[in-house]
């Protein structure tokens, strides 16, 4: 079985989909409508260096996801990190493109909304380990906020926290932490607000059943309704989960959109 994967926020960068945009005039005038600015424009040339503002960030790879999902044979299932699980609900018929992007320009100006906070990433070392290390810290702000591989992890939280966090999980043995150039605490429970906020967006919204089966980086299993859409912005991303449920489920091939930035963890989930 063949899957394909969508990734998030965090895979941008100017001229990405540049071939795309004249390929899907329809998509990108529409896109354009809904955004109220030239989504290509922002893309290709970045002419303000808005695409590291989360409020324009999460737009522009979402839509050029879109562009090249719709350029794939179609997939036997999906999956998608974080943001990028919305491309999946598009591709497997549960959102149609119009409201995957008002809903998630909408995401964005929420998550933008709380600040203050910070992310690092932590390679080299078990969850488990990162996990003892935040507990022996005594720090109440900082949290798991991304299983992304085996000895992949993301923590994130109070800004002043993290920074904390971060040298005492250094000190682990073979641990290597890198900053993530982000103001928000994403996908820890600081996001609560933006999380409550985005719950009533979610209920006006309609959502299908899916053509193919599409995996949730908030549980790890099935994607089962809008509700975890609103609890994604303040849960982990739970992606070795994820991966291993794809597995399960018979995959054999993980094909990317946007990137390789999945793929390389695929390889390194046991």
């Amino acid at each position: 079985m063949r899957c394909l994967l969508f990734p998030g926020q965090g895979v941008q960068k100017k001229g990405m989909g540049a071939e795309l945009f004249a390929r899907f005039p329809d998509a990108t005038a529409l896109a354009d409508e809904v955004l109220g600015y030239s989504i290509e424009e922002l893309c290709v040339r970045d002419p303000e260096r808005r695409l590291r503002d989360t409020r324009y960030a999460q737009p522009a790879v979402f839509f050029v996801n879109a562009l090249m999902g719709m350029a794939e044979a179609d997939p036997e299932c999906v999956a998608g990190h974080s943001l990028g699980e919305y491309n999946a609900l598009v591709a497997a018929g549960v959102l149609d493109l119009e409201d995957g992007l008002r809903l998630v320009r909408r995401r964005a100006e929420l998550m933008s909304e709380i600040t203050g906070g910070g992310m690092s990433a932590v390679q080299g070392v078990p969850v488990a380990f990162v996990r003892r290390a935040l507990i022996e810290t005594g720090l109440t702000a900082v949290f798991i906020a991304n299983l992304n591989a085996d000895t992949q992890t993301t923590i994130a939280g109070d800004r002043t926290e993290v920074a904390v966090a971060a040298k005492a999980v250094a000190a682990l043995p073979g641990a290597r932490v890198v900053p993530i150039n982000v103001s928000g605490p994403f996908h820890t429970p600081l996001m609560a607000p933006a999380e409550a906020r985005f719950r009533e967006v979610l209920a006006g919204f309609e959502f299908r059943p899916a053509r193919v089966p599409v995996v949730s980086s908030v549980t790890g299993d099935a994607f089962e309704g809008p509700d975890l859409l609103a609890r994604q912005l303040s849960s982990p991303v739970e992606w070795v989960r994820a991966v291993k449920t794809l597995r399960a489920l018979g995959v054999t091939a993980f094909d990317e959109v946007n990137g390789k930035t999945l793929s390389s963890l695929v390889s390194k989930i046991a």
